[in-house]
């Protein structure tokens, strides 16, 4: 699946691709400032979460709570320093959960990530729209 779309037109992406049922565990590419974070804020808010979401840049992972009770963590790895500081944190048990784990600079984590995932990139077009690609 391919989109482009415009910042204003962010929600209704957001409710397509849950709508396309991707694989729970979802990796994010693309380079800093194309939009990972603020796309996954909209992919929380699709699945109904009601609290306020944020970077995880220093956390390593975010929980929130979306509807169903259904769980979603968000991941940013960026500033990893190798693979076993993921294994330390437990990376394993939220991959293999079951729940949905947004992944932003899994390139970092690569040999641990689930052989069923779904990926998603998005690149800053010269127009300033995103095109994004869901795989």
């Amino acid at each position: 699946m391919e989109i482009t779309f415009s910042l204003e037109e962010i929600n209704k992406v957001a409710e397509l691709i849950v709508a396309a049922q991707p694989h729970k565990v979802v990796l994010f590419n693309g380079q800093m400032g194309a939009g990972k974070t603020t796309f996954i804020k909209q992919l929380c808010k699709a699945l109904g979460v009601t609290d306020a979401t944020s970077s995880p840049t220093f956390s390593l992972v975010n929980e929130y709570e979306a509807a169903n009770n259904q769980l979603v963590y968000h991941f940013d790895f960026y500033r990893l320093k190798n693979e076993t500081e993921a294994l330390d944190m437990g990376v394993d048990d939220y991959l293999y959960s079951g729940n949905w784990c947004f992944i932003e600079w899994a390139e970092n984590i690569a040999n641990l990530i689930p052989e069923t995932h779904s990926t998603i990139s998005i690149e800053v077009l010269p127009d300033g729209k995103r095109l994004l690609k869901l795989n």
